[in-house]
């Protein structure tokens, strides 16, 4: 009678199932499986912006502009960015989307 060695593959699949049955039931309503936020298009992150830290969606090449990366280096220096609500932008909002709107 020898050892028999667990078939890697079927353990596997039955893992992914368990795991995809598991996270589903703790996922937020609005993110993917990943944790991300599903009205997000890809190319694109949310920022909250502005004292009632309202949520725009901002395509990724806006990390490349100076103008953005300033605004970056400010969210660091008065948030940093080690907090739950996600990338908060220090300015007012119609500052925001002037800049932006330039951006574009």
């Amino acid at each position: 009678m020898g050892i028999r060695k667990p078939n890697k593959l079927a353990q596997t699949a039955v893992l992914k199932q368990i795991l995809k049955r598991c996270s589903s039931l703790g996922k937020k309503h609005g993110y993917d499986e990943d944790g991300l936020p599903i009205d997000v298009p890809k190319g694109h992150f949310p920022v909250y912006v502005g004292e009632n830290r309202t949520r725009y969606i901002v395509p990724i090449s806006f990390l490349t502009h100076p103008q953005f990366q300033c605004l970056l280096r400010q969210a660091e220096e008065e948030f940093g960015f080690d907090h739950d609500m996600g990338l908060t932008i220090p300015c007012e909002e119609e500052v925001f989307r002037s800049l932006t709107s330039m951006l574009k």
